[in-house]
């Protein structure tokens, strides 16, 4: 095994390790709860995002699917259909695939949303109690339906590409 390889699966796991821990704490915990308090969860979150949550886990998603691709590539002797279609070839590639939807759905939909939400609670503090608050409070519970979707589909995406991952090598 040679020392490029060797830091290609480094950064593939470590990374891989920050996003979807990031990722399965958002669905399981933070939106949640953030959900529930109220007010104070939007506190919360503008909080996180000042502190460029958003930026690090875009960052780690976009180098693990970008070191996988390369490892998987290095494996496959350039995706030879031969191994590709061997049980080990077909779990990397499914896990990959799941890696792949999954960042498209988190810089697609999740990021965007948060951002968004970020905007709007900033805004609130702007915003006296009457119909245009009610207003911008509706718009932000849109927003938050959309993070609650989003980090959930993330979450089952990266489930599915974290199992085929970790089973792969063992399959052939």
């Amino acid at each position: 095994m040679n020392t490029a390889v060797i830091v290609l699966r480094v950064l593939h796991i470590l990374c891989g390790v920050a996003w979807a821990g990031a990722v399965f704490f958002i669905a399981a915990f933070l939106e949640p709860v953030v959900r529930t308090v109220g007010p104070a969860g939007g506190a919360v979150m503008m909080g996180i995002q000042k502190r460029g949550f958003s930026n690090f886990t875009a960052v780690m998603a976009v180098v693990t699917v970008l070191a996988g691709g390369t490892l998987l590539w290095i494996d496959s002797n350039g995706f030879s259909p031969a191994w590709m279609r061997t049980a080990t070839g077909m779990g990397f590639s499914t896990g990959g695939l799941f890696g792949v939807l999954a960042l498209g759905v988190g810089l697609g939909m999740m990021k965007p949303a948060t951002e968004r939400m970020g905007k709007l609670g900033a805004q609130m503090a702007q915003i006296p109690e009457g119909p245009a608050r009610a207003a911008h409070m509706a718009t932000m519970a849109a927003e938050g339906q959309r993070i609650k979707f989003a980090a959930r589909l993330l979450a089952g995406l990266m489930l599915v590409a974290v199992l085929a991952m970790a089973a792969s090598r063992y399959l052939g």
